[in-house]
């Protein structure tokens, strides 16, 4: 308890000075710490529902009052310790970028490699750090060794990026994609396992699995799917862009094989930081993106080798990772499905709005979507922002039309209580 207090009171002191009188500096400091200290000394139910707490700790951002950004999932925003200190690093690489850089900040890799580790549950040599999914999991559809007509299976509701890399791998390499198209939302665990069964042959050599759907916010059963592509010999990929450090768990917990995430979302790190994970049996069968001279190691600081980078944001995710270890990842979890939950309840009193999420919290938790009977999702999105200044934004993808909404630990009821308002007004209109 001393400790995370006194992390926050050394972090934002400095912060606060840069922008405030010595005096309310010091107070902003004392009010995020204190509200820590109470935060944990309640269950993560508990703290959940506890909003004057919650809106001390918003004092740890920086967001504008002008735009109530609603629209977390996208990328979050840093607490004011991670921009110090990225800026920290970046002042100290320019000092002398090759000394700075590569004999001092890079050896801080490892014991960032270490930090990443612990909170994923697994062993840091199994652990890169890169810059975001789409590279880690593009390592990964380029890297495993693949035979023309080996299949793959994903689903239509896979990000984007995950879906154009083994599209085109089909076009150049002949292996074959088994679509799936879920009907969302899914609150049946059983049904999504059956979907990846149907769509599986003897040829089919790996499971592509989006863990959290970014369209909707669908929490799928990765760890059942894992399970079940293990026994099957199939090869089982993890899309966490939107779980990781946002639902309480480890990757350890899931037993897949690859694992990829994007760190500037839900642990709040620096843009552009991301991580992967390879089992360590399949470290040495995968190929790097980009070529080392013994790409077929066994060492996972292989995957690395990206050339000259700025060390600074990937040194700032070890701030990012105190600042979400000082909350606890499932009071983190318990804020964030009550915001949705409390949001979600109150409109759903308007006979017009229909969810296209499930309220349990097994199966979603910030994100949430939602439509208004009559209106084009664009439209709602465009009135939200003209007309109320809330940030939100419109899917509109395969089987899926709908306003996705995604609050973050610094958004208070009151500012959602703004948001039920403009919803009514909208669907009244």
């Amino acid at each position: 308890m001393t400790s995370r207090r006194s992390f926050f009171q050394k972090s934002f002191g400095i912060a606060g000075a840069m922008s405030l009188t010595p005096f309310l500096a010091q107070a902003k400091t004392e009010d995020v710490s204190d509200a820590l200290l109470e935060l944990n000394r309640l269950s993560p139910l508990d703290a959940a529902n506890d909003d004057d707490l919650w809106a001390r700790m918003a004092q740890a951002y920086t967001v504008t009052p002008n735009i109530l950004n609603l629209n977390n999932g996208g990328c979050s925003p840093q607490p004011k310790v991670v921009q110090d200190a990225v800026d920290r690093y970046y002042h100290l690489s320019n000092e002398a970028p090759t000394y700075y850089m590569w004999q001092v900040l890079d050896k801080g890799r490892e014991p960032l490699r270490r930090k990443l580790a612990d909170l994923a549950g697994v062993s840091n040599e199994e652990i890169a750090i890169n810059r975001n999914t789409t590279e880690a999991l593009g390592t990964f559809t380029w890297g495993i060794d693949m035979q023309r007509g080996d299949e793959i299976v994903m689903t239509k509701q896979d990000y984007p990026n995950m879906i154009h890399a083994w599209k085109q791998r089909e076009m150049r390499e002949g292996v074959k994609i088994n679509w799936i198209n879920l009907n969302l939302p899914i609150d049946n665990d059983e049904v999504v396992l059956k979907a990846y069964i149907d769509a599986t042959t003897p040829k089919t050599k790996i499971w592509h699995i989006t863990h959290l759907l970014t369209w909707t916010g669908q929490i799928l059963p990765a760890a059942k799917l894992c399970a079940e592509a293990r026994k099957r010999g199939i090869i089982s990929i993890v899309d966490a862009a939107h779980s990781f450090a946002h639902v309480d768990f480890k990757i350890s917990d899931l037993n897949c094989d690859y694992f990829g995430t994007s760190l500037h979302k839900w642990l709040c790190a620096p843009f552009g930081t991301g991580m992967m994970y390879i089992k360590k049996d399949k470290i040495e069968k995968t190929w790097p993106l980009f070529p080392i001279d013994k790409p077929q190691s066994g060492d996972i600081k292989k995957f690395e080798a990206l050339g000259t980078r700025s060390f600074a944001p990937e040194q700032a995710i070890g701030q990012a990772i105190d600042f979400h270890n000082a909350i606890g990842g499932k009071r983190k979890q318990e804020r964030l499905h009550f915001l949705k939950t409390y949001w979600c309840t109150a409109i759903a009193k308007n006979p017009r709005v229909k969810f296209h999420i499930s309220l349990k919290p097994e199966y979603s938790c910030a994100l949430g979507t939602f439509s208004i009977e009559g209106m084009d999702v664009g439209d709602i999105a465009s009135k939200l922002f003209s007309e109320y200044q809330i940030h939100t934004v419109s899917i509109k993808w395969e089987n899926v039309k709908a306003v996705r909404v995604t609050p973050h630990i610094y958004t208070t009821t009151k500012d959602l209580d703004r948001f039920i308002d403009a919803v009514n007004k909208i669907a009244a209109s």
